[in-house]
């Protein structure tokens, strides 16, 4: 059989993400997941595609030159929700601030990495690599920590990728996952691929086919839990990233064992007219997650959920001729659940300390997947490009 027919084979299953038909035995780890890991609870990573402003995000309002700087997009400061006498929101996150009173939203300021990137594709990959700024990896970070660490094989999935079909931190040889839009869909689209019974001895082939039986199996289980589970009672926008949470919600109330699901929005890449933009992308991310959290908590699930945001850069300081910003380095990200510790971590990048017009990092975002896998999943800190990093103590 050759390679062609191989990913034409391959091609056959239908939303499942496997980057390469022909299995990397290297990367094969122990069949045994760690003893003690915390494999209960889920993962929902959230991509700001195309370099979210967290400048306009997590506003400066305190500080002058913020407003010297951004004549046209600064906003007002009566309009800012504010969290300190420094630092507040943009007011298209008004949905979040009851999560913050109550403790539930942790900010992380001044995120990025050094000799950063300013290119969309090169900066995503090394966000979702989890590499350096001149290291190249082809295996996603998440993929790398379950090669390692393998998840048990009681979950239908290691992951579950929704909205764009970029899996991303996902991308690997031996995870197993799967994208797709909607269940009911997945669950049609699956039934028409029967679980082989015959076996090969050509080793690509046999993975070809593991991987059918899998998805027949997954498929199976999914229809099960699906029939089962109860009606979502809260209301979702209908906005691609509402659809998205409110799969991932009845996913979990199906309690459909994964270890990740990834959504995505966007795109933030606002360099030119950024206030409207801005605004309704900020706003749409805020009402799915506040939906997001109202189904899950009826559901009881919501303790064992952590959200997490990445985006491959932030913007330039200063906005340009366009009424935009242009790519930029560091930005904040925010941890999300009922585990989550609320409030402001680390450094707000100083607007005196601009490098060519940049914002300096203080937390480097490895430091994110680091507090994951060590105070979330409670998985050995030891892997290559992520065991040098601080935890950040906002988990409890």
């Amino acid at each position: 059989m050759t390679r062609r027919e191989l990913l034409q084979l391959a091609a056959t299953l239908p939303l499942m993400v496997f980057i390469d038909p022909y299995p990397r035995q290297a990367l094969a780890a122990s069949t045994r997941s760690p003893q003690h890991a915390r494999w209960d609870r889920v993962l929902i990573l959230i991509e700001l595609n195309g370099g979210n402003d967290g400048l306009n995000t997590l506003v400066p309002y305190g500080d002058a030159r913020y407003y010297h700087m951004r004549p046209r997009l600064a906003i007002a400061r009566e309009r800012v929700l504010q969290l300190n006498e420094q630092i507040g929101l943009h007011y298209a996150l008004a949905p979040l601030m009851p999560l913050w009173q109550q403790q539930e939203l942790a900010w992380v300021q001044g995120v990025g990495y050094a000799e950063p990137n300013r290119s969309h594709f090169r900066s995503i990959e090394v966000w979702e690599t989890g590499s350096d700024s001149r290291q190249i990896m082809d295996v996603g970070w998440i993929a790398r920590l379950f090669a390692n660490n393998p998840p048990p094989s009681t979950l239908a999935a290691d992951g579950i990728v929704l909205g764009r079909r970029d899996a991303g931190p996902l991308s690997g040889k031996t995870i197993r996952t799967i994208a797709l839009e909607d269940p009911q869909q997945f669950l049609v689209q699956a039934s028409r691929v029967s679980s082989p019974t015959r076996a090969s001895s050509n080793p690509a082939l046999a993975h070809i086919l593991q991987v059918q039986r899998e998805l027949t199996h997954a498929a199976a289980d999914f229809a099960q839990r699906l029939e089962q589970s109860p009606s979502l009672q809260a209301s979702f926008p209908a906005s691609p990233i509402g659809r998205q949470l409110q799969t991932a919600a009845q996913l979990l109330a199906a309690k459909i064992p994964v270890a990740v699901i990834k959504v995505s929005i966007g795109s933030f890449d606002t360099h030119a007219n950024q206030l409207g933009h801005h605004e309704r992308l900020l706003r749409e991310l805020a009402e799915a997650i506040v939906a997001f959290r109202q189904a899950v908590r009826e559901a009881g699930h919501w303790d064992r959920v952590l959200m997490m945001t990445y985006s491959e850069f932030g913007r330039r300081a200063g906005e340009n001729a366009s009424a935009g910003t242009d790519h930029g380095t560091a930005a904040p990200h925010f941890f999300l659940g009922g585990a989550v510790k609320g409030g402001l971590y680390g450094a707000a990048p100083s607007l005196m300390d601009l490098p060519e017009g940049d914002l300096r990092y203080h937390i480097d975002y490895r430091s994110l997947y680091r507090t994951i896998i060590t105070n979330w999943w409670d998985l050995p800190g030891a892997m290559s490009g992520l065991s040098d990093h601080h935890v950040i103590d906002c988990l409890a």
